[in-house]
């Protein structure tokens, strides 16, 4: 039986190249995929033309009015004012003492709201979900959330009659002896009943986002918490509270981009010259300023700088909690 062999090549010579392989199909640009996405789901990218439209009408396009806080505008002039000034109105609020007093009110407001109105929500969602009677939750749940859907000038209105000089507030402290308190025109009860007024309101609905983010929470994992020996508060300690944590920060991050911008409507509608002095805000100083005495490029000035701080603030806020638990809103 014989065996045949290639021969071996002569001394000198090299291995012939390995073979190309045939060339792939040329990668499309990216453009061309887009156009492609575009023209198959062209009905659902109609479906964001509107609110595409809203917001450069009424939210971009007016940020080139922010202009007038570096030019002298007058009613009836150049939409962009009549003359550059630079940083004119700038100083003249930095060295305004009302300013800094409306400052630290908004401070003083903003803290409060995000301190009290930011965690009962969750106190009440969990709350909830321990409930087992499906009627008596749907109860507190309706109850808690309704006022959500009530205008901010009927809950200014309600808070005013509550409280009264001859409202029910006082007729119940007349029962214990107590003298009537006039809490609508002491300074120093405007921001109790302010965040008091704000509790009232938002917290069934913040409830609700809660409760929709309980609901994703696999049971498995309270089975699994129970076998190892976890009580109800160890498992809302290590099973629930991990399992909302994501919505608890996306609504952190927002509340605290809005933490300049204290609810304008509610101030206004339940402030007086008596409580000036503890419930005057930075937007309800614009109104007067701006509107009421027609200091527009004055108002524009601070109104740029609180966009400034609540940029800063939201970007400071999404960043911090990107690096301490690894979630943020983008």
């Amino acid at each position: 039986m014989s065996t045949s062999t290639t021969p071996a090549p002569p001394p000198g010579t090299q291995d012939p190249p390995p073979a190309r392989a045939a060339p792939g199909p040329a990668r499309r640009p990216a453009a061309t995929g887009w156009r492609r996405a575009l023209r198959r789901d062209w009905q659902l990218y109609s479906l964001a033309v509107l609110p595409l439209l809203f917001f450069l009408v009424f939210r971009y396009l007016p940020m080139i009015g922010n202009v007038i806080a570096f030019r002298r505008f007058e009613p009836g002039g150049s939409v962009l004012g009549e003359q550059w000034v630079g940083l004119r109105y700038v100083r003249m609020f930095l060295t305004d003492p009302t300013f800094w007093q409306v400052f630290r009110n908004t401070l003083w407001l903003g803290g409060l709201t995000l301190v009290f109105c930011f965690p009962i929500p969750i106190v009440l969602a969990l709350l909830l979900n321990e409930v087992r009677r499906r009627a008596l939750k749907r109860f507190v749940q309706s109850v808690s959330y309704l006022p959500h859907f009530l205008s901010v000038v009927i809950v200014a209105g309600i808070t005013l009659q509550m409280l009264a000089t001859d409202g029910p507030v006082n007729h119940v402290l007349g029962w214990f002896g107590h003298e009537p308190v006039r809490f609508i025109q002491e300074p120093e009860w405007f921001r109790t009943i302010y965040v008091g007024s704000e509790i009232w309101q938002t917290a069934g609905w913040g409830t609700i986002l809660y409760l929709a983010a309980l609901t994703t929470i696999d049971e498995d994992l309270y089975e699994a918490a129970r076998i190892d020996g976890a009580n109800r508060w160890r498992q809302i300690w290590h099973v629930t509270l991990p399992g909302i944590r994501p919505t608890m920060i996306t609504l952190l991050i927002l509340n605290i981009g809005t933490f300049m911008a204290v609810g304008f409507e509610k101030v206004l509608l339940l402030y007086n010259p008596l409580t000036y002095q503890t419930g005057d805000v930075i937007s309800t100083y614009l109104y007067r300023t701006g509107v009421e005495s027609n200091s527009f490029s004055y108002a524009a000035a601070i109104g740029l700088f609180e966009a400034i701080i609540g940029l800063v603030l939201i970007t400071s806020a999404n960043q911090l909690s990107r690096r301490t638990v690894g979630t943020s809103l983008w």
